[in-house]
């Protein structure tokens, strides 16, 4: 049966000319009516001109590009390589012959604030945009209900036509599989149409060398700043430094050293007072990535605590600024552009999808001076 324009207005408990300004977006609507009437069209999967089916052959020139906040170096290095990439006009890479590659295309980003809500409000305007590819950054929020709509989602752009590419983000599981996304084998046959390509990172290696790096150096006592939690990368982070502990032997709780709190420089700075309040005799802190070991720093400061000589300093992801850091700031480098360039080629179809779908980046470590023997 057939969704139509009323059915939606019903289900958001909205006029139908509500429903037609959100879509049209030609009409101030508040945001909790707009919220309503998106959810809606979500749910009873209504699209505009026509079944789904029709929209394959008539995806547009916009590609929208999603992170969590825009303000942050490791999502705008991420999203400005992709845009990069997206923008190139035909003749720019080679097309891997799924008729993709062409003119130029308008890269639109997202800034999703960290929310799951506009995440999927995002992805549903771009599909009623028909938008020709959609690249998603940034790790995942572990909700079994968010991830049951994303995945039924991101099945509902592709069946359209869209392309979706996810970077810096673990795959999804398709709607009914109990398996990730791209495990049976993604870029060939039917079931390649559903399951996005993904470039990740080796966050949990990652973890595990940062850790293994202040060990060696003779740390056993050693605090930890973990992202939010319930997010795949401050998951994967932690389990590589815990994996470490392990292998060396080093017990007790971790729970107690391990403070929880945004990827931001307040959060570090906060936790790092946290956690020297539980335990005064650390000899180093890890920060889940270099804007909260920027926090660090400063609550190390404010302490009178000098880097390396009272307490070592590690972070993650070689932003930018690590380098600058007084003292540069030993971290485990990803390849942001790479990851971001790449996602722009498999959006435009420039670049085979690789097998299985997933394409995992390594990560390094960087020795630098803010880490080293503890003192006696």
């Amino acid at each position: 049966m057939t969704v139509t324009l009323a059915d939606v207005a019903a289900r958001a408990r909205v006029s139908p000319a509500t429903v037609s300004r959100v879509l049209n977006g030609n009409y101030p609507v508040a945001a909790e009516t707009r919220e309503r009437v998106l959810r809606a069209v979500d749910e009873l999967d209504y699209v505009l001109n026509g079944p789904a089916s029709a929209l394959a052959a008539a995806t547009s020139d916009l590609v929208g590009i999603l992170v969590n906040d825009i303000a942050d170096p490791f999502f705008g290095i991420m999203a400005g390589a992709a845009q990069t990439e997206i923008g190139r006009a035909a003749g720019d890479g080679g097309p891997n012959g799924n008729g993709r590659a062409g003119g130029e295309k308008l890269a639109v980003v997202c800034n999703t604030g960290g929310s799951p809500e506009r995440e999927l409000t995002y992805l549903t305007l771009l599909q009623r945009q028909r938008a020709s590819a959609v690249v998603i950054t940034g790790g995942a929020l572990e909700d079994p209900a968010h991830i049951t709509a994303m995945a039924a989602k991101l099945t509902r752009l592709m069946e359209a036509g869209t392309t979706v590419v996810l970077c810096g983000r673990p795959p999804l599981p398709a709607p009914g599989a109990g398996s990730p996304a791209g495990a049976s084998g993604a870029g060939a046959g039917p079931l390649a149409a559903r399951i996005p390509a993904a470039v990740t990172f080796d966050n949990r290696g990652g973890g595990r060398l940062l850790t293994d790096h202040l060990i060696a150096l003779g740390h056993r006592r050693i605090g930890y700043l973990a992202g939010p939690a319930g997010r795949t990368t401050t998951r994967h982070r932690l389990e590589g430094h815990r994996a470490a502990l392990a292998a060396a032997g080093i017990t007790g709780d971790q729970d107690r050293v391990t403070v929880h709190g945004p990827y931001t420089r307040d959060a570090g700075q906060q936790g790092t007072r946290e956690l020297l309040l539980r335990d005064p005799g650390l000899t180093a802190v890890v920060a889940a990535n270099d804007t909260v070991a920027l926090g660090a720093y400063a609550a190390l400061r404010e302490l009178g605590l000098r880097i390396p000589e009272d307490i070592a300093v590690a972070g993650f992801d070689d932003l930018p600024f690590a380098r600058d850091m007084g003292p540069a700031l030993t971290t485990v480098r990803l390849p942001l552009i790479e990851a971001g360039a790449r996602a722009g080629r498999l959006a435009r179809g420039r670049e085979r999808v690789p097998q299985g779908g997933i394409a995992m980046l390594p990560a390094t470590l960087l020795p630098r001076a803010s880490t080293a023997r503890p003192h006696d």
